[in-house]
């Protein structure tokens, strides 16, 4: 170690061990995305490991023809080269939650639809 630059003492780590206040909303976002899943596969009883997750901030400027409102996620089924994937949009459904709770709440619903799209059932064939 060396004395800081007044020769008084030795210099500290330039960064302090990570905090869960020191997080950022998108990391924490990220393991809530992972949390679900975790507890889909849970609730299943089998490893959805054939499905690819993915977290981007906004969807694309281009909506689908279907899609009214801003989309909360898409799934995109499996091709020859590709495994299915399952994108969550992070800000549009931030902007629904008021608290932490109610945020929990929209990602487990719709990992849950976007799931149930992919394996071809119904959303509430998923539910405990």
């Amino acid at each position: 170690m060396h004395a800081d630059r007044h020769g008084r003492g030795f210099r500290g780590p330039i960064a302090w061990p990570q905090v869960p206040a020191m997080r950022s909303r998108s990391s924490r976002f990220d393991e809530l995305v992972l949390d679900s899943v975790d507890h889909l596969e849970h609730r299943l009883h089998r490893p959805l490991a054939s499905l690819e997750f993915a977290v981007e901030d906004v969807p694309p400027s281009d909506p689908a023809p279907w899609e009214a409102q801003i989309a909360l996620g898409r799934a995109f089924p499996a091709t020859r080269t590709t495994a299915a994937r399952i994108v969550l949009y992070r800000r549009p459904i931030e902007s629904r939650a008021l608290h932490e709770a109610d945020l929990c709440v929209l990602i487990d619903d719709v990992v849950a639809e976007q799931v149930a799209s992919v394996l071809g059932i119904h959303p509430d064939d998923l539910e405990d």
